[in-house]
């Protein structure tokens, strides 16, 4: 069969299912859906979640996967042109503290005919000066403020970090949860090749053999399936890890730090993803009367499953979205984001690339996680995720560790968004 008409075929049997809009790099997932709750007190150090073992599997109640509608919005057409002196606190941020994050984006953008001039131009900046770098950016950049479809201008801002688990090479009784890598037989398509107004979605599944021997496409595993035992990727792990709770928030996050019995650190990334459309865990507990409101934090979730167990994996298979992992090269400054460079903590963001250029500089004016304390600086729109969609919406990277985790599980603010776009930059 050509390989045209398998993804046309593939087209017509799998996007109502599973339409999916994940980055390449991270996919991320709100999930709070209430107030956000600090939960930075300390807390103890508690063992591992661990399921009891498995006599069946548990099939989880049907999940409606319908396809994700795309918005008849043009690429970036909700920013609107700003003056400087609009940007609420740029003149009295610290740009030096952004200046390497910057670097990174333009270690690609230099590619592109319309940043080339800014990314040349910053190899000639004082990288120690403030003003020197403010300069710049005022003589290479115009800035845009970021707004809603419904024209308002002001939205969502929440967090993310890298969480570090213990882990193994090997499979073992206290290491005994596999983290897979992207299997040989998922197929992705892109649907922006065949349908441009279908720009960032793609689908997923896997060719099978009919009875007459012909291929067609179906979905891929669910959660549930890959959790079977015997797993269907059984042969295709990556590392083990110690916490089954762990590592559904760390598919949730889309990177992390795998800390080995001899101390070893192994960073691993977003490979790839199952198809499926994400369901909250969060949502489904408050639904089903289990948590409040107030609860539904990651902690709050984390806190219900070590005295739930025997009803953890139901829960889990509610969702049933898998992510796929890579391992990335050792000593890496932070986690590889959807425009292919490293984060930086503090000053990267993940936007909907729909409407904000991946790898532009951003200013962000919003409040600290859970308070009314400012927080207004230069960022770097590097990353995507699977729940940030929208104009003046953002997601802020907080880092590595169970302290950044703390911050990124209580960021829950409203803030502002000023895009800053070469003057070279063509809307088309």
């Amino acid at each position: 069969m050509r390989v045209n008409k398998i993804v046309r075929l593939f087209i017509l049997i799998t996007l109502a299912l599973i339409v999916s809009s994940c980055s390449k790099s991270n996919i991320k997932h709100d999930t709070n859906h209430a107030d956000a709750s600090c939960d930075c007190q300390n807390l103890p150090i508690l063992p591992p979640v661990q399921l009891p073992p498995v006599k069946s599997m548990t099939e989880p109640k049907p999940i409606d996967n319908k396809a994700i509608e795309t918005p008849k919005i043009a690429d970036y057409s909700l920013l609107k042109p700003a003056k400087w002196e609009d940007i609420d606190g740029f003149d009295k941020d610290d740009l030096t503290q952004a200046w390497s994050a910057w670097l990174q984006s333009c270690s690609t953008l230099i590619n592109k005919p319309a940043w080339k001039q800014a990314c040349t131009a910053a190899s000639t900046v004082k990288s120690s000066s403030s003003y020197a770098i403010k300069t710049y950016y005022k003589k290479n950049f115009t800035p845009y403020l970021a707004t809603n479809s419904d024209a308002s201008d002001t939205g969502l801002i929440t967090g993310y970090y890298e969480p570090i688990l213990n882990g193994s090479r090997t499979k073992s009784t206290q290491i005994p949860y596999p983290i897979y890598k992207q299997p040989a037989d998922l197929v992705s398509v892109e649907l922006s090749d065949l349908y441009p107004d279908l720009r960032f979605k793609r689908i997923r599944g896997k060719l099978v053999a009919d009875n007459q021997q012909h291929n067609k496409v179906t979905p891929y595993y669910s959660r549930a399936e890959i959790e079977a035992e015997p797993s269907p990727l059984q042969g295709n792990e990556l590392l083990w890890v110690d916490d089954i709770i762990d590592l559904f928030f760390l598919q949730i996050q889309g990177s992390g730090i795998v800390q080995l019995e001899n101390g070893e650190k192994v960073h691993i990334g977003y490979a790839d993803q199952n198809g499926y459309a994400y369901n909250s865990i969060g949502r489904l507990l408050v639904d089903r009367g289990e948590l409040t409101l107030d609860q539904a934090s990651m902690v709050g979730i984390k806190n219900w499953a070590r005295t739930h167990t025997n009803q953890l994996r139901e829960l889990l298979n509610n969702n049933p979205s898998y992510v796929f992992f890579r391992e990335l090269p050792p000593n890496l400054p932070g986690p590889i984001g959807a425009l292919g460079v490293p984060l930086t903590t503090q000053r990267t963001v993940a936007v909907d690339a729909k409407y904000i250029p991946l790898g532009a500089p951003v200013f962000l004016s919003t409040t600290q996680p859970n308070s009314t304390k400012p927080l207004k600086r230069l960022m770097m729109a590097q990353d995507t995720g699977g729940a940030i969609k929208g104009g003046a919406r953002a997601d802020f990277f907080w880092g590595a560790g169970n302290d950044a985790g703390k911050q990124a599980g209580a960021m829950k603010q409203k803030g502002q968004i000023w895009v800053l776009l070469p003057k070279e930059f063509v809307f088309k």
